[in-house]
């Protein structure tokens, strides 16, 4: 029997109820009806539930789900996803600028930073947060300094908290060679084929064409999955990132952002911009928000002439000033602030988000990753070990924060050897001809996007 991840009606709707109470609108009655059929709830952590559901309920989800898309939200106008009324909420948006140089050297310690934070919090995702910081501890490397191990620690421990099953193999300390494939290293590279392809003038519908031609639907998950079923089920964008799509607040654009912001350094307001063409194929509102935000700090911290804090508040200009993100982003650099112990901004964190956010959401997980850039005051391996043990979608926390410490660092000399030797210049990957390119490789390549007129 296969059971679909992150598609299947009954699956999602516990989803979308979730989402609803988040973005303002009241799903009480609805929830009401599903669970007096029989309804299960959403998977608190997988993409599927174990067991099929009668043909009966399936069709009840369906309909569901498209009674929840038509309540009306009481966020809408403080949260919009068109561009013109995005724009005109946020109050400081950036002013347009020319691109500055960057070198190559400092694109190289980007990719090789996002591989490294990524590669470090894989073999924990998914995990609860008292997890990862057992295994830490059981190995002596609480707080986080270097890669997870399973030397040392007790199996009655790894048999409470395993490792993630599919990164096991590839990403503990006794096991890396090279990095492993993923989808937060994939996106990046779709994104540098979609810049040669097209150029910077790209348009979503291109983005969707290039999905279709070059991304095996089996590598995408959570909202870019259901996007791919609304793409091959004849929905364009953007509606295919709203058509029965839980997700489309979740992380899936913000870990596509990258290479929008390694492209125009110290313009962040056509980083940002470049980003939403990108994430409304398959985000709406706070998930698009995070994307632009990510993309306008990476621009500004291309130009190697600002601190982390400044680039943090760089992208907070293109985030909706009453936007549900702008006040995540503001209550966790004020964390950071106040706290020397790292844990405490952490607790502080999970307080306020576990009990009504997905692990995967974009708004904590950008919360958290912007804490420990913040907490750790660039410092590559402070930043990426933080975001890490910080819990939630580890691999994506730590390659979003490796991606924008190691550009502040500047060249690959920069990063630490230990985090730079097992990856061995070498990437693997199945998207078009990657597989096995070297990170100088892939920082040249980028480095002509970045500077092509």
């Amino acid at each position: 029997m296969i059971r679909l991840t992150w598609v299947q009606p009954e699956d999602l709707l516990g989803h979308e109820i979730r989402q609803a109470r988040l973005d303002g609108r009241e799903p009480a009655r609805i929830e009401a009806r599903w669970k007096a059929a029989g309804g299960p709830d959403a998977p608190e952590r997988a993409g599927a539930s174990p067991e099929p559901v009668s043909r009966s309920l399936r069709l009840l989800a369906e309909d569901l789900l498209d009674e929840l898309a038509d309540l009306p939200s009481a966020l809408k106008a403080d949260e919009p996803t068109e561009w013109t009324a995005l724009q005109a909420a946020c109050l400081n948006w950036p002013v347009p600028q020319g691109r500055t140089g960057i070198s190559p050297a400092a694109l190289e310690a980007a990719w090789l930073g996002r591989a490294a934070g990524c590669l470090l919090g894989k073999p924990v995702e998914k995990l609860p947060l008292d997890g990862i910081r057992a295994l830490a501890e059981a190995a002596g490397n609480r707080p986080l300094t270097t890669w997870f191990t399973a030397e040392g620690v007790p199996a009655e421990l790894l048999a409470r908290h395993p490792w993630n099953r599919r990164s096991a193999a590839t990403s503990l300390a006794e096991n890396i060679d090279g990095m492993p494939e993923d989808d937060d290293l994939n996106y990046p590279l779709l994104n540098l084929l979609l810049l040669r392809r097209h150029g910077r003038a790209f348009t979503t519908d291109q983005v969707a064409a290039l999905w279709l031609d070059e991304l095996p639907p089996g590598r995408t998950f959570t909202a870019e999955r259901v996007a791919f079923r609304n793409l091959l089920g004849g929905i364009e964008p953007p509606r295919t990132a709203r058509y029965r799509n839980p997700f489309r607040e979740w992380i899936g654009a913000l870990i596509r952002a990258d290479v929008h912001g390694w492209t125009n350094p110290g313009d962040p307001a056509a980083a940002a911009e470049q980003a939403y063409r990108d994430a409304v194929l398959t985000h709406t509102a706070n998930g698009v928000y995070a994307a632009m935000f990510t993309a306008a700090v990476l621009a500004a911290a291309a130009t190697g002439t600002a601190d982390v804090h400044a680039c943090l508040r760089t992208g907070r200009t293109v985030v909706p000033a009453r936007s549900r993100l702008a006040e995540a982003l503001d209550h966790a650099i004020q964390l950071a602030h106040e706290h020397v112990d790292f844990d405490d901004v952490v607790d502080q964190l999970h307080a306020r988000y576990d009990a009504t956010h997905h692990w995967v959401h974009a708004i904590p997980n950008t919360a958290l990753i912007t804490a420990a850039l913040t907490h750790a005051d660039g410092d590559f391996a402070g930043s990426i070990c933080r975001a890490v043990s910080g819990g939630w979608d580890t691999d994506s926390n730590g390659a979003t924060a490796g991606s924008v410490a190691g550009l502040l660092a500047g060249s690959p000399e920069a990063l630490p050897e230990r985090w730079r030797a097992p990856l061995k210049n070498r990437l693997a990957t199945t998207v078009a001809d990657f597989d096995g390119t070297g990170f100088d490789t892939l920082a040249h390549l980028t480095h002509l996007e970045a500077t092509r007129p």
